[in-house]
């Protein structure tokens, strides 16, 4: 047989065991023709195949083992070879070796010798990759971030999903909206988003930027307008949400408040606030570039606006009942899953029908909305947001003023009824 279509140790043991017993029933001239055909087909000798015959085809393991057929010579060449072709894999290398050897050589590159290349003509491809892998083990990688470079104040946040059915309100799956349009160089605006599993409940507040002072002053900005408590806090995993300045703020400002995260790459973790990034953020805001003061300021005049018209004036329905149906054969997953809604509610009559809310607070919100105009409002929206995209961005290199005050103070009443009026002078810090 040609060498390339020589058998391999395996193929030959299991075509020796089939020969056997043809070769035990046969008569002496028909042992002789077998032996002649087993020579050709495996290349051995015909006293090996008769003592194989004769006795037994159990593999035994070698007494001593071979040496290295390929010594450092050909490991340093190896190295050179495949650094010159930026390091392709073996299958693309095997059949390249010697020409490359010899050229690099006539450029000075590396020695070569008639043994060197002849060792590099004959090698395969599974040599190539073991000797590759082994030599590629003492080259420079690039830095990586090992456990004291990654994100500490994560990995002490534990990660986990908030229940579908989750029933008492105060349980926030947080996100950011980048409004930075094509590019995300510099300071643009950023919408964070908090939605209450329980109920649906929606806040969003603009800031320029997303450092910890923007940040924490957008959350200020929330908690004051919130009108029940917070009991959780569900972020992904950026930064922006998990730094040592926000886990500070949230311990020091909501007492007993529950930190949870988010699994890396599993954005359906956050499945609900990801649903409303699109119908209540990128659905009126598209995904154009804000990156001024002015632009912050009637963005959350804006978000003041769909504050009401969304959790007063938008029924929304709930996942009631989850059925799976049966699992796939090899697969492990449902053939389908058959999903009940309720009957759909507004965020603030599902929260009304919970004890999250006080009596007096309860009036006070359903007065506020027995005087708005629904119809009146939705206008008044859609103008806003026409007067937005008027707007001119800001020029290249140009700083808006970092202490701006961002838009009128919001008055909310919390703890004992007490009126509580809150400035925020740095929502358009570019910090």
């Amino acid at each position: 047989m040609p060498n390339e279509e020589k058998m391999s140790m395996d193929e030959r043991w299991k075509y020796l065991g089939l020969m056997k017993k043809r070769y035990i029933e046969a008569s002496k001239v028909e042992r002789g023709s077998l032996l002649d055909e087993m020579e050709a087909v495996t290349a051995m000798h015909r006293k090996s195949l008769i003592r194989r015959m004769s006795g037994s085809l159990e593999r035994r393991r070698r007494r001593k083992q071979r040496g290295r057929t390929y010594g450092p010579e050909v490991e340093d060449a190896l190295r050179v070879i495949s650094e010159s072709f930026d390091h392709i894999c073996a299958e693309r290398l095997e059949p390249n070796l010697v020409w490359m050897a010899t050229l690099l050589a006539q450029h000075g590159e590396m020695e070569v010798s008639p043994p060197l290349l002849e060792k590099l003509g004959r090698i395969s491809v599974s040599t190539v990759r073991r000797i590759l892998s082994r030599i590629r083990q003492d080259e420079p990688r690039l830095p990586r971030k090992g456990p004291s470079q990654a994100n500490k104040v994560a990995r002490e946040i534990p990660m986990r999903r908030i229940p579908w059915n989750e029933q008492q309100p105060g349980h926030f799956e947080v996100d950011a909206v980048h409004h930075c349009g094509l590019s995300s160089s510099g300071h643009y605006v950023h919408t964070i988003q908090m939605i209450d599993v329980a109920t649906g409940w929606a806040e969003q507040v603009a800031t320029l930027g997303r450092g910890y002072a923007v940040m924490e002053d957008g959350f200020q900005r929330i908690l004051a307008r919130l009108p029940f408590p917070v009991l959780e806090i569900h972020p992904d995993n950026g930064s922006e949400f998990l730094n040592y300045h926000l886990v500070r703020f949230w311990n020091d400002t909501v007492k007993g408040v529950t930190l949870s995260r988010s699994r890396p790459f599993h954005k359906n973790d956050n499945r609900f606030v990801e649903q409303k990034n699109s119908t209540l953020v990128r659905a009126y805001l598209g995904s154009a570039r804000f990156d001024t003061v002015a632009q912050t300021k009637a963005i959350n005049q804006l978000y003041e606006k769909m504050w009401l018209y969304y959790n007063f004036f938008q029924p929304v329905m709930r996942l009631k009942e989850k059925t799976m149906g049966p699992l796939l054969p090899d697969q492990g997953q449902p053939r389908h899953i058959k999903r009940r809604f309720d009957q759909a509610q507004t965020p603030f009559d599902r929260l009304c029908e919970t004890a999250a809310i006080s009596q007096e607070r309860k009036e006070q919100l359903q007065t506020l909305r027995d005087q708005v105009n629904p119809r009146q409002l939705r206008r008044e929206i859609y103008q806003l947001i026409d007067h937005i995209f008027l707007l001119p961005n800001a020029a290249p290199g140009e700083t808006e003023d970092a202490y701006e005050t961002l838009s009128t103070p919001i008055t909310s009443q919390k703890g004992e009824g007490i009126p509580v009026t809150l400035s925020f002078e740095r929502m358009a810090s570019p910090r």
